[in-house]
């Protein structure tokens, strides 16, 4: 990876590079213009994580460069700050190794430092070792949490001791309205979270006219899409094959007030096939499918994109909304969905400025509507 050089004299330059690209990339599908939802040109990622290096006395986060003709040769990169990062977590950096350097069973076999952070402030730094944590560690750890005004948790091989809690709340504010969200560590979370709260109003915008039909959702997550959506369904099922993201979706459900949305821990293609009654059981029994009315469907997929048999599924569906997080896979995709639905909304949301990679948010809606 290449560690991303921010300028933000030059934002505006980079994001219309991307708005280009993505434009002439899709141009094909002749979609309506498109939508651009540009990020902080710094300080915009909320969960970071760095390689801590020892050097003698010296103790500093570190990153690596490849080199793109040896990729088995790689740069150390040396980070004092890194404008990439909220504020919070650029806050805490140096306080954090001031804090360990002279701790030896804090600093020794530190291997890598993990943090999340909130809008608010709120953080939780994940300390990773080369060794057992006894309570001699934990003691020093927890005191440094005190001194610090964070949450940590100790990891090494077979080992996970959580001090205070294992999540942060963050709260975004979309169209007024705040949504609580729960997030894990270690588990996926959007990290540019002005942009989560673009993507979040931009999805409740296309879906506005759908409070007598349902939707489902697939790869939920920690429910980030199910939370805000809700409200535009009569009735919303979300599926997520992570135990942890399960629990996570649910825990921020009811931390929302929602009642009319619940989470199944299932993949795509099982729940694929219980919509045509090909997987039966109590869990299927349990969801109720006959109940549902499902007008929409909502798919984050993995980068991977989607394959075949998922992309014939969709199909089905009056309208489909498609956030992609690669806009190769997505170009694919559609390839396929084109046959049966235009593109009627399309956005691009920079999720991570200064590098190459685009969000994209598309709707689709059936011809035969």
């Amino acid at each position: 990876m290449a560690v991303p050089v921010v300028d933000p004299a030059r934002y505006d330059e980079q994001l219309e590079a991307k708005r280009a690209r993505i434009t002439a990339q899709f141009a094909r599908f002749a979609p309506p213009p498109l939508e651009v939802h540009a990020s902080p040109a710094s300080h915009y990622r909320m969960r970071c994580e760095f390689r801590i290096w020892h050097e003698g006395d010296d103790l500093f986060y570190a990153m690596f460069e490849v080199d793109p003709l040896d990729p088995k040769k790689k740069t150390v990169i040396r980070l004092d700050d890194y404008p990439v990062a909220s504020r919070r977590i650029n806050e805490l950096m140096p306080r954090l190794l001031d804090a360990v350097r002279d701790i030896p069973v804090l600093r020794r076999k530190l291997f890598q430092v993990e943090f999340l952070t909130t809008l608010a402030g709120e953080a939780l730094i994940t300390l990773i070792y080369h060794k057992p944590l006894d309570d001699t560690w934990e003691a020093e750890a927890r005191a440094l949490q005190t001194t610090l005004g964070v949450s940590i948790i100790g990891r090494s091989r077979k080992q996970r001791r959580v001090l205070d809690r294992d999540h942060v709340w963050e709260r975004l504010t979309v169209e007024g309205r705040e949504f609580v969200y729960q997030q894990v560590e270690n588990s996926f979370t959007q990290p540019n979270a002005e942009i989560c709260k673009a993507m979040l109003g931009w999805a409740r915008d296309v879906t506005r006219d759908s409070r007598h039909r349902d939707l489902v959702e697939l790869y939920c997550g920690n429910g980030n899409f199910t939370v805000a959506l809700a409200e535009n369904f009569r009735r919303v099922l979300a599926t997520e094959i992570s135990r942890t993201s399960v629990a996570s979706a649910r825990a921020n459900l009811a931390a929302n007030d929602i009642d009319n949305a619940s989470v199944a821990r299932m993949s795509a293609e099982e729940f694929a096939a219980a919509l045509k009654g090909e997987k039966g059981g109590r869990r299927v029994a349990e969801m109720g499918l006959d109940d549902y009315d499902f007008s929409t469907v909502l798919v984050d997929p993995p980068r991977a994109g989607l394959d075949t048999r998922s992309c014939e599924q969709l199909s089905d569906y009056r309208r489909i909304v498609y956030i992609s997080c690669n806009p190769d896979t997505l170009a694919d995709n559609l390839e396929q969905l084109k046959h049966t639905h235009a593109i009627t909304r399309f956005a691009l949301f920079d999720q991570f400025p200064w590098t190459h990679h685009c969000e994209c948010g598309v709707l689709l809606e059936h011809r035969q509507d």
